[in-house]
């Protein structure tokens, strides 16, 4: 079942630019203060990666090494909105960019512990 919708995908060149957007798909669902919300993506032929996690209460960040200092995370507690700026981007960050959401932030990088999935977004760095 989706539950959340991510939105900004697309095609850019190497060094470049985009911000990602993830929202609830329906008015019912609730981010609690415990959750943390992520980003993961997944790689033609790879498995899928986490990027970047936020915790709801108190904004604490997480990223995958190969992602840090290049993109941010941040979240929108009043629009229950979580964005993925995604700065310096290289070839090997295309893929399909997942929003999830998870009840506390143990464990974030185990996507089997996420309990809300959005359908994903295409980012593709290249010609």
């Amino acid at each position: 079942q989706v539950r959340l919708v991510e939105s900004g995908g697309g095609v850019v060149q190497p060094g470049g630019s985009l911000t990602l957007s993830c929202v609830p798909s329906e008015s019912t669902f609730v981010i609690y203060s415990s959750n943390l919300m992520a980003w993961f993506r997944q790689a033609p032929g790879k498995e899928r990666e986490f990027v970047a996690g936020v915790t709801w209460r108190n904004n604490q960040k997480y990223y995958g090494d190969s992602v840090k200092d290049r993109f941010t995370i941040y979240r929108y507690a009043a629009e229950n909105a979580v964005t993925l700026q995604m700065n310096s981007l290289k070839s090997e960050d295309t893929g399909v960019y997942f929003c999830a959401r998870k009840s506390d932030r143990w464990a974030y990088t185990d996507e089997s512990k996420y309990d809300a999935w959005g359908q994903g977004t295409q980012v593709t760095v290249g010609a």
